[in-house]
């Protein structure tokens, strides 16, 4: 007989004698007496949860595949495999009927005793571990139980299931407890009408909610376009001011740079201004003709004009001086655009002369009017006092004093004619010395410029400062 065990701890079982032993009659008796799992169905779902788990529970079942496992037990013949704890349940002993289940057990042949056989000793001992084996199949097909179980493995399942009935006891008494509380918590016919009016009201109020709520809801769309109106408005703005700063930095770039291009310009003004007053300032005049006095000699360019007895100036001095005050006197009028008449200067250094030009005479070939030649210097080696020597040198003096006359004419008419258009300007500009010419006595400032004669150097020296003549 092969070995049972156990289907919690896989412990080794011995089978009780009252098991081995089993007529059709105790094993019906004994497989009547297992209760038969019957399908409970389910209580009610008491929320919306339980009711969302128990729809999915549902549709799970509905689709669900064959199970992983079966249950199998070692059998008496064919494979054994004492490591597995489940066991095989036919369609047979899930719902067993009539004599189906019972195994026909050995009985006396008809019409006398049976010899007992060794084979047929066998036979029985399997057939009775087959009836046992199939004892605990339908007692595990009908419970929550695998069987067989140990003795040990029996007290823990008793154990446990005296806890779930302890539990189901205290919950059964709970719900009691509620059911009773809920009973006699029944509301009176007033409580049931305040409840309705209150319902009314909450309903009432719920209404005045949901149209306040509408309102709201309208209210709240008009401000969301109001406030996309607004952003529109305000992105616009944005790109204005955009465009206005980056206009203002443009324009603050091009009057940066245009306050700078002044700047210069005004530095380079007030530079050329200052250079233009310098030059104002300085006459090449001046520079060229340097005019002063040394004593009581004027001089020109450092070169004295005069000579007297205690201090004998060199004639070539002279001369050269003299040549000096011709030059500057052709300058200045044609500066003045002044056309002395009758006269012709030659300024050569100190061998200048005065040519005195005759209408009447024919002009060269050469285109040189014919004329008198009056030498503007003197050798010097003549006596003083014999005034035939110095006739020639005293005419280019005279000569040399007209011209100064018609150049001074020359610019006191021109001053008068600018005062005439010029009310508020101030007098014309007038001569510093009077010059006179007529006789060939040559006088400037009442001083004679003519040398010949005894004792006239000292004369002659004023009337060439000019500015000590009386």
């Amino acid at each position: 007989m092969a070995t049972l065990h156990c289907q919690k701890c896989r412990t080794p079982l011995r089978v009780d004698s009252s098991l081995q032993d089993l007529n059709p009659a105790s094993f019906k008796i004994l497989a009547d007496a297992a209760p038969a799992l019957e399908p409970k169905a389910p209580d009610a779902p008491r929320s919306a949860a339980a009711k969302e788990r128990r729809q999915h529970y549902d549709d799970v079942s509905q689709h669900a595949g064959p199970p992983m496992h079966k249950r199998s037990i070692g059998r008496a013949s064919g494979k054994l495999n004492p490591e597995m704890s489940y066991i095989n349940i036919t369609d047979s002993l899930m719902a067993p009927e009539g004599s189906a289940e019972m195994i026909q057990t050995p009985s006396k042949r008809k019409g006398g005793s049976v010899k007992p056989d060794p084979a047929d000793g066998g036979e029985a001992l399997s057939q009775q571990m087959e009836t046992v084996t199939r004892l605990f199949e339908i007692l595990s097909a009908r419970s929550d139980i695998d069987h067989p179980i140990c003795s040990e493995c029996t007290d823990l399942v008793l154990d446990g299931l005296q806890k779930r009935q302890a539990s189901v006891i205290r919950e059964r008494d709970a719900y009691v407890t509620f059911l009773k509380q809920a009973q006699q918590n029944i509301p009176t016919d007033e409580e049931k009408a305040d409840t309705t009016r209150a319902l009314e009201d909450a309903r009432r109020r719920e209404k005045e909610a949901l149209a306040e709520l509408v309102a709201l809801e309208a209210e709240k769309k008009r401000m969301e376009d109001e406030i996309a109106a607004l952003d529109a408005e305000a992105e616009e703005l944005d790109e204005k001011e955009d465009r206005f700063w980056r206009a203002r930095n443009a324009f603050t770039a091009e009057l940066t740079a245009a306050q700078k291009e002044r700047d210069g310009l005004q530095t380079q003004l007030a530079h050329d201004t200052k250079l233009l007053e310098s030059l104002q300032r300085t006459n090449v005049y001046n520079d060229t003709f340097c005019i002063g006095h040394d004593g009581v000699f004027g001089t020109i360019n450092g070169l004295r004009l005069g000579r007297l007895n205690d201090h004998p100036v060199d004639w070539p001095e002279i001369n050269a001086a003299l040549g000096q005050a011709l030059l500057l006197l052709v300058v200045v009028a044609e500066k003045l655009g002044c056309t002395i008449k009758g006269y012709k200067l030659l300024p050569v250094g100190s061998t200048s002369r005065i040519v005195v030009e005759d209408p009447e005479a024919a002009v060269t070939s050469t285109g040189k009017t014919i004329g008198t030649v009056l030498d503007l210097f003197s050798s010097g080696n003549m006596i003083f006092g014999l005034g035939v020597f110095y006739d020639s040198f005293d005419s280019a003096m005279i000569a040399f004093l007209e011209c100064l006359r018609q150049v001074g004419q020359h610019v006191e008419r021109s001053s008068a004619s600018q005062v005439r258009g010029h009310s508020s300007s101030p007098a014309g500009l007038k001569m510093p010395y009077e010059i006179k010419t007529a006789s060939n006595m040559g006088k400037i400032g009442g001083a004679k410029i003519i040398l010949s004669g005894v004792g006239r150097e000292e004369q002659w020296t004023k009337a060439l400062e000019a500015r000590n003549a009386r």
